[in-house]
């Protein structure tokens, strides 16, 4: 009983890691597409307000 015991309870541990390992893999991942999404807005926005900013100065 003692031997099953122990393995039941090492095998909800490593359960418990594998699930907290995923989560954290997971969060990491959303962060970093979150960063390059936000990196691109970025970038896109500062494209269009310089090609704006020339158009407007050719313009004028």
């Amino acid at each position: 009983m003692v031997v099953i015991a122990t393995v039941g309870a090492a095998i909800v541990v490593l359960l418990v890691v594998i699930v907290v390992v995923v989560v954290v893999v997971v969060v990491v991942v959303a962060a970093a597409v979150v960063v390059v999404v936000v990196v691109v807005v970025v970038e896109v926005v500062v494209i269009a307000v310089t090609v704006l900013v020339i158009v407007v100065v050719v313009v004028v």
